[in-house]
């Protein structure tokens, strides 16, 4: 069977490094895998970037333009919504051709429009959608935060300065009602909770909704010796360590500021820890709070290498993500898997990964307070071993890449009609 896996980047991003552990992880269990993208970041042969043109490069400016002439012409929040409204036909490539099922990721960006989807559906080939966010279900936005009007169909959308009845993300619903209606796609969340969402959405009526999670290769991501990864990295070895990372630390969504201020209370409240803590920052403009600890701060840039990743998760002791909004974060799975207990807010997709005082601690949504409490008692109050343990053990059997692919390669063949 072969299988076309259509992601904007390769390997770029949440959902291009989910998409790309996919790929690999069919390919390992027999699937002939390939992987489409607009940018392509390494030298594998199986991922195919489109040509270059300035015309791909006039389809991304031009859809920004369109949502800042929506929005007033303001800046604000004008990467948090995506219109689809251009994009490259793919049905004519071999690639696309050769395929036996053609399966989406984040095509957003420019990668695909709403009409080259529908000229995909068209095609007749069989359709899987992996949602990374909520996008397909919704107007606009990629998450909707409290608003709830794509369960029945967006307007006066919350992103848009110039909000109104019949605005872009109520254009945009209308096309997607048009887009889906008669469509033959499997749709698959990351998370049951994105699945929850997704069902409520009056988009996905009617139309097939599952779950599966995101893989990650447990031989390469697994437990190793903390001493070697600390001296590796040039990290003190008589710290107790936390680690937070994201692309881009400046991004509100990843709520770095709780993090700060549960440190604040921790140092506050005991005395003790200022001594003992330290926080490793990964990610772009992480200088930028180096000041605001209370505890001593070790920087490291952005890393999408998965070899220097698995020496960063092995080196600390906890991590941490007070994300505000998120679908299931490929992070917390790479830490589990190295056997790192985690601590996160109680949101999207996380308590489905993190398991409350068994693997880690599941604090209340926004409350820097239990932030605390949940950092302090995974590091002196549970034990830590069995957390570990218990960390590692989840990630082996809920994520890795042969219970994962398995589930795909079931879907594949019921709509392929293989049933062998």
């Amino acid at each position: 069977m072969r299988v076309l896996i259509i992601n904007t980047t390769e390997r770029i991003g949440g959902a291009a490094i989910a998409a790309n552990r996919l790929m690999e992880a069919l390919k390992d269990n027999g699937i002939k895998a390939k992987m489409l993208v607009r940018n392509k970041q390494t030298d594998q042969v199986t991922v195919v970037p489109l040509k270059k043109s300035w015309r791909r490069i006039w389809q991304f400016t031009w859809e920004r333009i369109v949502i800042w002439a929506a929005n007033g012409f303001k800046r604000e929040n004008l990467f948090a919504v995506d219109i689809a409204n251009m994009g490259t036909d793919i049905t004519s490539l071999p690639e696309f051709r050769q395929a036996d099922v053609i399966h989406l990721h984040w095509i957003n960006q420019g990668m695909l429009s709403l009409g080259d989807i529908r000229r995909i559906i068209d095609s007749g080939k069989p359709v899987v959608w992996t949602m990374h966010d909520m996008w397909p279900f919704t107007g606009i936005c990629h998450y909707s935060g409290s608003c709830e009007k794509y369960t029945g169909e967006c307007h006066n959308c919350e992103l848009l300065i110039k909000s109104h009845k019949h605005d872009l993300s109520s254009r945009v619903y209308r096309k997607k009602e048009k887009l889906y209606a008669g469509a033959n796609i499997t749709f698959v969340a990351c998370s049951h909770w994105l699945e929850a969402m997704a069902k409520k959405s009056s988009l996905l009526s009617g139309q097939t909704i599952l779950s599966i999670p995101n893989a990650i290769n447990t031989n390469l991501f697994r437990p190793r010796a903390k001493k070697f990864a600390r001296e590796k990295l040039n990290l003190p070895l008589d710290k107790k360590l936390l680690l937070f990372s994201s692309m881009k630390i400046t991004d509100k969504r990843k709520g770095i500021e709780y993090l700060i201020e549960a440190c604040k209370l921790l140092s506050r409240d005991y005395p003790e820890c200022s001594s003992k803590i330290g926080v490793v920052v990964m990610g772009k403009h992480s200088d930028q709070y180096d000041a605001l600890f209370p505890f001593p701060t070790y920087k490291i840039d952005y890393v999408s290498n998965e070899k220097e990743l698995v020496n960063i998760y092995n080196a600390v002791d906890l991590y941490v993500t007070p994300s505000l909004q998120d679908n299931l974060p490929n992070t917390i799975v790479e830490a589990m898997a190295c056997g790192i207990p985690c601590v996160g807010f109680n949101v999207g997709g996380i308590p489905q990964m993190i398991d409350h005082l068994h693997n880690g601690y599941v604090a209340q949504y926004r409350s820097a307070e239990d932030l605390a409490n949940g950092i302090y008692w995974t590091l002196t109050e549970g034990d830590y071993e069995t957390l570990s343990d218990a960390a590692y053990r989840k990630a082996v059997t809920t994520y890795s890449e042969s219970i994962v692919a398995g589930q795909y390669i079931r879907i594949y063949n019921q709509i392929t009609g293989n049933h062998a």
